[in-house]
């Protein structure tokens, strides 16, 4: 664990070579929804090829910047895009981004993700507030192995995985904006395959109401490292199983796209009320 930090620390010096901006606040953006950084005031955009041992995605979807920018008179840095497990195989090399981000100095995370709607009664275009997850992901976890104190302790609580402050932030929102935003557990499945119908049903089951391939690791490693986080699915399809359509990657852009406003909208204000 401790070259995690030392390369964690190296990338984070790199990147405050480029933009030396202090912030406390990151955000992840999932498949679809990059659309949130032209609201940024102040931009400064590094590509992560850009910057030596960035983590890069090269799934369709993910611009993969590096963005800093001033939202409602606070600076924050958004990952324009993010790897996953199913590109790698490496869970740490996943979860790294969000290291280097807190040793950017960030202590609050919003994560968001485009994903499945397990629950029968959500529908694609929705957006959820995430109050809990369920790793089946059948990856170890990013904090097996040699734990390093200066991340965190060896067994992190995650009674409250998703912190309730910034949830009712997101929560109020919503409702000030008149915005439908649903509410439910979110389950990590690996990919890079769409889940089967009776994978659907055993997430069911255990009480999910959203399926997705992302998430759950960065959240684990944030709240090892003490950091703040909520979270935010963008519904682009109904779950296998609920619907006779077919499952595809531009089922969930196109759907992405078209829920970008309300993301946008309630992102902004959320962002807002966490001052």
């Amino acid at each position: 664990m401790g070259h995690l930090y030392s390369m964690a620390s190296e990338v984070a010096a790199r990147i405050q070579k480029i933009c030396d901006r202090k912030v406390d606040l990151c955000v992840i953006l999932g498949s679809g929804l990059g659309a949130f950084v032209d609201c940024l005031e102040d931009k400064v955009v590094i590509p992560y090829s850009d910057i030596e041992g960035f983590p890069r995605s090269g799934v369709h979807g993910h611009a993969g910047n590096l963005v800093f920018g001033r939202l409602h008179g606070q600076d924050l840095v958004v990952m324009q895009g993010r790897i996953h497990y199913y590109e790698c195989g490496d869970i740490k090399l996943v979860t790294l981004p969000v290291r280097i981000l807190h040793c950017l100095g960030c202590t609050r995370m919003i994560v968001t993700n485009a994903a499945g709607a397990a629950n029968a009664a959500f529908d694609a275009g929705e957006l959820m507030l995430i109050t809990d997850h369920i790793n089946f992901m059948q990856a170890s976890s990013p904090l097996v192995g040699e734990n390093d104190d200066r991340f965190g302790p060896r067994f992190p609580d995650m009674s409250e995985a998703y912190n309730k402050v910034m949830s009712e932030a997101l929560r109020q929102s919503a409702k000030d904006l008149g915005i439908k935003l649903q509410e439910g557990v979110y389950c990590a499945f690996h990919g890079p395959e769409y889940e089967t119908p009776a994978e659907v049903r055993l997430a069911q089951v255990l009480g999910a109401d959203a399926v997705g391939m992302s998430t759950v690791p960065e959240v684990l490693v944030a709240n090892h490292m003490g950091m703040k986080v909520a979270g935010i699915s963008c519904l682009t399809n109904k779950a296998a199983g609920l619907s006779e359509s077919k499952l595809s990657h531009d089922e969930v852009m196109e759907t992405g796209r078209q829920a970008a406003a309300d993301f946008v909208k309630l992102l902004a204000e959320g962002i807002r009320r966490f001052q």
